[in-house]
């Protein structure tokens, strides 16, 4: 039977439930109320076998912090074919449909968590942040000096956290990139929301936050997976939250979720790269340090990208982009960045760089250098110096990361 890739028409639980059972899952009732509350029907894309739903592509229309500012972003999501349906091409004409969508829309980035990293390599998604993972073993956690707490740290219940939470989450996503701006229906489906299957075997999640003078700068969310041996307890923190506003309130909920009693080990599966924790740590090799990839960037629109974002140094770069799934992107691109201000053109002279649209999507909020890339012999210095010049110019304070997968 014909495929047929079309903007989704029906009930959003048609929607959910093919893409659940895309990744071998069934749909839950309090899944399905917590999914449509965030869902862009308009921006939903869906594979017709018939009039049965085989693939879904779904958007959430987010602002994204990238250097020096926020811009509009597609933040990609849902997207998947069902196991009988699969080897047909159906995600390729899914991405097709949806990538010539965001640039008709006029977003020149588009942003996602990918299932496997090779999926979507192939439609121009370059890696832009990675996964830091822990898992310390506790009785090895001590800090290289003395803690002297900073603040206090106390408990709240749901409704607290609904209104201190957001706050602390806001003055941080402004000083990183790699954050997108969260709507109240997204905390309240995706952090706030506890189901029991979420928990994979832990318990409910506490909701801590980190105050000076009354004022909340930190908080952390985490829970308890109990194990007793007959040794003693050997139980473990699992950290699903954890943020500050400054380095002070950072070091005071690492020290809090590290000294809680009866606990053996910590588990934080996305941390900072640059966490403090990391400097702080007596024995880093005792935090179980692991990398892993994390929000995967495609630049939709090479010349509008440039020129939204803001750059280190003033410069001038050609370079010579690579680009088969969005060919208004292919060819060479001037970028002049005059007292901070940059002017993109499109270039005929020769280029300084030459590197594919995934390597853009990688240097662009400066997790990866262009040095970095060359060495992977993914970017190629056709001027002596252009590596050089170009992270001059990318070199952004502090690494990209985000804390959550959408």
């Amino acid at each position: 039977m014909e495929i047929d890739v079309r903007p989704f028409e029906g009930e959003p639980r048609a929607f959910f439930e093919a893409g659940e059972l895309a990744f071998g899952e069934r749909l839950r009732d309090e899944d399905a109320d917590a999914y449509t509350a965030i869902f862009e029907p308009d921006r939903a894309i869906g594979a017709y076998a018939g009039e049965r739903v085989v693939g879904t592509a779904g958007i959430f229309s987010f602002d994204l912090t990238i250097p020096g500012g926020v811009v509009p972003a597609a933040g990609v999501t849902f997207v998947g074919v069902q196991p009988t349906h699969r080897r047909q091409g159906v995600l390729r004409r899914m991405m097709r449909m949806q990538l010539d969508a965001i640039h008709e829309r006029g977003e020149s980035l588009a942003v996602l968590w990918a299932s496997e990293g090779s999926i979507y390599q192939r439609f121009g998604y370059g890696l832009s942040t990675m996964v830091t993972r822990v898992a310390i073993q506790l009785d090895r956690g001590a800090f290289r000096r003395p803690h002297t707490p900073a603040g206090t740290i106390r408990f709240v219940d749901l409704d607290e956290a609904r209104r201190l939470l957001p706050p602390v989450f806001e003055a941080v996503a402004s000083t990183r990139p790699g954050f997108f701006a969260r709507t109240p229906a997204f905390w309240d489906s995706e952090v706030f929301r506890d189901p029991e299957h979420w928990r994979r075997g832990a318990g409910e999640a506490f909701y801590v936050v980190h105050e000076v003078g009354g004022e909340v700068d930190g908080f952390a969310r985490y829970r308890i997976r109990d194990r007793w041996e007959d040794s003693g307890p050997r139980s473990t923190v699992i950290v699903t939250d954890k943020l500050a506003s400054n380095p002070a309130a950072d070091l005071d909920l690492w020290r809090f979720l590290m000294d809680i009693d009866l606990m053996a080990t910590l588990e934080a599966w996305n941390i900072a790269p640059d966490d403090p924790l990391i400097l702080n740590a007596l024995e880093p090799r005792r935090l179980g340090i692991g990398l892993g990839d994390g929000m995967w960037l495609r630049v939709v629109d090479v010349a509008a990208a440039l020129a939204q974002r803001r750059y280190a140094a003033d410069g001038r770069v050609v370079l010579e982009v690579s680009d088969e799934f969005c060919d208004w992107n292919d060819g060479r691109w001037t970028l002049t960045v005059e007292a901070g201000t940059p002017l993109v053109e499109a270039a005929s002279d020769a280029a300084d760089l030459a590197l594919d649209i995934t390597d853009l999507g990688a240097t662009y909020l400066g997790g990866f250098s262009f040095i970095q890339l060359a060495d992977a012999a993914r970017v190629r210095e056709l001027q002596p110096g252009a590596l050089a010049r170009a992270d001059a110019m990318f070199r952004t304070p502090r690494p990209p990361w985000c804390p959550r997968v959408f």
